[in-house]
């Protein structure tokens, strides 16, 4: 059996500028990056009119089994060109941590992946060195204020904004900085996240266009006075020169599928701690250009999509027609309890109570979105006939269409099925009028506790000591219209990763918030979550490799 990067390394890529011809893009818009991706001036296109419906692939909660989200999202994309159907995809970037610690490669996998995948997989345009300068800029920035007369007022022990970098390092979670005497700054603690944790990656991801972008980054908070006066990037006037670095960046990526099906591939947040999704630039110029947009929200549809629709589709003008659910036997058999050893195993009572978080996606996708839910089945070769037939007897008791995906052995033809499906939801979009979990006008507790209680399934949350009031300041502060962004394990509708399925019976704790003026939410934090992470003990890394004709191996 073929890797993917084995798979991905046999494929005959057209060259870039026929995958923009088939998108109608005009050659003096494209900024070719060698043969297969390209840079898209965007905003020459800013003024064509919006053309395309889009639709969002999620997921359940995800679980060491795999649901294979990204795949069956670039699958999708490939079977409806074989329909006929104008389609363009647009995902996010991979990180390099997540590459070479657990994960492997995250451009999809089998015969359903975005090409060049090593490229994406690695450097690709440079997009994640350009967040990180442009990150540690402001953070240098910062620090020169201080040293040089603090004429900001900036008091050390309130330096808000981290250095980053696109690689899992705990080593650099906490550091102590500046040290070595006067001439070589001043000590503080601080501390590194991972590029995709950072403002600026989601700033960047929500931002219209470099005029908006700039204004973002003006307002970004990055310290304190000693009196507890905000200080932004804007009063460091470090905006022009990280809009400088981030230019090009901003601009969207364009590549291929196996089957040349145009992809845009660009921004990456994590989905935990930020927005998780593409960038809106990407996803906009998509729509633009195609009659169909599939893009995905990362973790499960009660991180991603979530804040997909309340966060991104809010601050865009944006909103999916469909939501495709993807799910496996295996990861739902994983939420009633089996362990990983015996997911090959035929368990129908493990399937049906693992189904209960399935259950409550569709709920959520249903009821509070009001969107029409699609379940996308990936299928596994130890899938047992039983098992299947139970999962689709479960979803039309539900009246929610529930297809078949092969994608990963078969490529487009293995998603015929689910694009059928999917077109045939889109025809019926007429019929719905899309939601959000909660109003603008909310208190930002309130709005917190409408994400938990009616997503999450939570009977409540629980502010810990001081929450309330760090709440009350940010909306004295002006930040009260902002939306929310829950921060929390992506293993669970609730903060503990081991209460699976569809736990009930529980509170939501909250331990803080962080405003994130540049991106334009607030971050409340569920839980213990890691903005730097770190290694395995066998990393990825470990088994990648290139030969001396520069092929690379082992990526995934």
């Amino acid at each position: 059996m073929l890797s993917d990067i084995e798979i991905a390394q046999q494929c005959r890529m057209k060259n870039i500028s026929e995958i923009a011809a088939a998108l109608k893009i005009p050659e003096d818009l494209v900024e070719p990056y060698g043969r297969y991706k390209a840079k898209i001036d965007y905003s020459a296109l800013e003024t064509k009119g919006k053309k395309g419906k889009l639709v969002l692939v999620t997921a359940i909660n995800p679980t060491p089994a795999g649901e294979g989200k990204t795949t069956v999202s670039i699958g999708l994309a490939d079977a409806l060109a074989r329909r006929g159907v104008n389609v363009c995809l647009a995902l996010r970037e991979p990180s390099l941590g997540p590459v070479f610690g657990l994960k492997g490669g995250a451009a999809g996998g089998g015969y359903a992946q975005v090409v060049p995948m090593e490229d994406i997989n690695l450097h690709f345009t440079g997009d994640l060195h350009a967040i990180t300068a442009a990150n540690n800029l402001i953070a240098a920035l910062v620090d020169n204020s201080i040293q040089q007369g603090n004429r900001l007022n900036i008091d050390p022990r309130r330096v808000l904004w981290r250095r980053c970098m696109d690689m899992n390092d705990r080593q650099l979670r906490f550091i102590v900085s500046g040290l070595g005497g006067k001439s070589n700054g001043n000590p503080r603690e601080e501390g590194f996240d991972i590029t995709t944790a950072s403002e600026i990656m989601a700033t960047l991801c929500l931002s219209l266009n470099l005029a908006d972008l700039k204004k973002r980054v003006s307002r970004l908070i990055v310290a304190r006075t000693y009196d507890g006066k905000i200080v932004t990037a804007g009063d460091l006037k470090a905006a022009g020169a990280v809009c400088a670095l981030l230019k090009d960046a901003l601009k969207p990526n364009l590549v291929q599928t196996l089957e040349h099906t145009p992809a845009f591939v660009h921004g990456g947040p994590f989905a935990n701690i930020a927005h998780g999704c593409n960038s809106v630039i990407a996803t906009r110029t998509a729509l633009k250009l195609a009659d169909v947009v599939v893009t995905e929200a990362g973790f499960g549809a009660d991180l991603g999509a979530e804040k997909f629709i309340d966060i991104k589709c809010r601050l865009s003008s944006m909103m999916p027609s469909v939501i495709v659910l993807v799910a496996s036997v295996r990861a739902l058999k994983s939420h009633g309890g089996v362990c990983r050893e015996d997911l090959h195993l035929e368990n129908l009572d493990a399937l049906r109570k693992g189904l209960s978080n399935l259950e409550r996606h569709i709920s959520n996708i249903k009821n509070v979105w009001n969107l029409p839910p699609v379940v996308a089945l990936n299928r596994f070769s130890g899938d047992s006939s039983a098992e299947i037939a139970l999962l689709e007897d479960f979803c039309s008791k539900l009246g929610v269409e529930v297809k078949l995906c092969d994608v990963w052995a078969k490529g487009g033809e293995g998603g015929l099925d689910l694009a059928d499906a999917v077109l045939r939801a889109l025809a019926m979009e007429d019929q719905y009028k899309a939601h959000f979990t909660y109003p603008d006008d909310l208190s930002l507790a309130d709005k917190i506790r409408a994400v938990a209680t009616r997503i999450y399934g939570a009977d409540g949350v629980n502010f810990a000591p001081g929450v309330l009031t760090q709440i009350r300041k940010a909306e004295e502060e002006g930040y009260r219209d902002y939306p929310v962004c829950i921060a929390k394990t992506q293993y669970s509708f609730s903060d503990d990763p081991k209460k699976t399925g569809a736990p009930s019976s529980f509170r939501i704790t909250i331990r803080g918030i962080k405003v994130s003026a540049g991106a334009g939410f607030i971050v409340a934090y569920a839980g213990d979550i890691m903005t730097m992470p770190g290694l395995p003990k066998v990393p990825a890394a470990e088994g990648i490799d290139v030969c001396d004709d520069g092929r690379i191996t082992g990526l995934f």
